[in-house]
């Protein structure tokens, strides 16, 4: 067995039959590992008398660990050579798994592969096909919201979507797991990030299908909960991923992401908490813990370093596009 799959959950008993049924009904080989983050919505009964067909474990954690604490805990739990991660609010479609194991074995210097997500309600339409990242500090969805049909083909992106992506543990064991700090919200680029300096790729497989109901937990697309860790997380990445010449060489498009997104959140009467997100992710990176966390600078990943410039470079073109 290649792969365990690891589902995290927080009261998400609306979704989380289905999640489950949808990975029962594949026909393939691979374990389930579900971690609960101290739901109080009924999902502890029933996974306490959920029996599948599939190789099952369930780890009750007793308080909310946000998305990183809970995979995390689920990837310390398991020993397969692939871990992928699931969101609760997904249903997979057949093939799902062998798809991504395919793409990992064919490509060794891969870390990990995103699944080519459609919107649940209009399965004709993207909802995450990997993901970019910018030299503004912005992470976007490739593809969100286009139709599905012209994202068939396999290719590298900047990292995978942690929603519904696959993982190689040996590279896990390298360059550390999800850092505990994002809670929720730019983990996934972060780590994306990470595996790149070390000088691996990330990979989008469009044979690997899920259907995703998106916002399932913290509610609409923009609210104060998400805007408050995606501000902060975005800050706290710049500092834990770039070093100092890169950090000035790209100031001025940061202050300019800032300037643009603090604008469009007043708009929606959520600029001040854009602003203390902001000043949180400042106060995490110039933290203890935030200054353990940082990558080191080795000249060996000099070259990685230029690419990903380049590619930051890159990408604010596609942004608007």
């Amino acid at each position: 067995m290649k792969t365990t799959v690891i589902v995290p959950n927080y009261n998400g008993m609306t979704y989380l039959p289905g999640c489950l049924a949808a990975l029962e009904s594949l026909d393939e080989e691979f374990a389930v590992c579900v971690v609960d983050n101290g739901s109080t919505d009924g999902s502890v009964a029933f996974l306490r008398d959920y029996r599948g067909r599939k190789p099952t474990e369930v780890v009750y954690l007793p308080e909310n660990t946000g998305f990183c604490g809970a995979v995390n805990t689920g990837i310390s739990r398991t020993q397969t050579p692939y871990v992928l991660l699931l969101n609760n609010d997904t249903e997979v479609l057949p093939g799902f798994v062998k798809a991504l194991e395919d793409n990992l074995d064919a490509h060794p210097d891969t870390f990990s592969a995103s699944a080519k997500m459609l919107v649940m309600q209009q399965r004709q339409l993207v909802d995450d096909a990997g993901d970019y990242y910018c030299a503004l500090g912005y992470a976007f969805g490739r593809g969100k919201g286009k139709p599905a049909e012209e994202y068939d083909k396999p290719c590298l992106v900047f990292s995978a979507c942690g929603g519904a992506a696959i993982y190689r543990r040996a590279v896990l064991s390298e360059i550390g797991l999800f850092d505990e700090a994002h809670f929720a919200y730019l983990e996934d680029v972060d780590i994306g990030y990470r595996a790149r300096i070390y000088g691996y790729v990330n990979r989008y497989e469009p044979k690997a299908q899920v259907l995703h109901a998106g916002s399932a937990v913290s509610g609409s697309r923009h609210n104060a909960f998400k805007v408050t860790l995606a501000s902060r997380n975005s800050i706290y990445l710049i500092w834990k991923n770039m070093p100092l010449a890169q950090h000035l060489l790209n100031l001025p498009f940061i202050f300019a992401g800032i300037l643009i997104k603090t604008l469009f959140f007043t708009a929606k009467g959520l600029g001040g908490i854009y602003l203390k997100g902001i000043g949180k992710g400042l106060l995490l990176a110039c933290s203890e813990n935030g200054r353990k966390a940082r990558v080191r600078f080795r000249m060996k990943h000099f070259c990685n370093y230029l690419a990903i410039q380049l590619e930051l470079w890159q990408n604010l073109f596609l942004l608007v596009l």
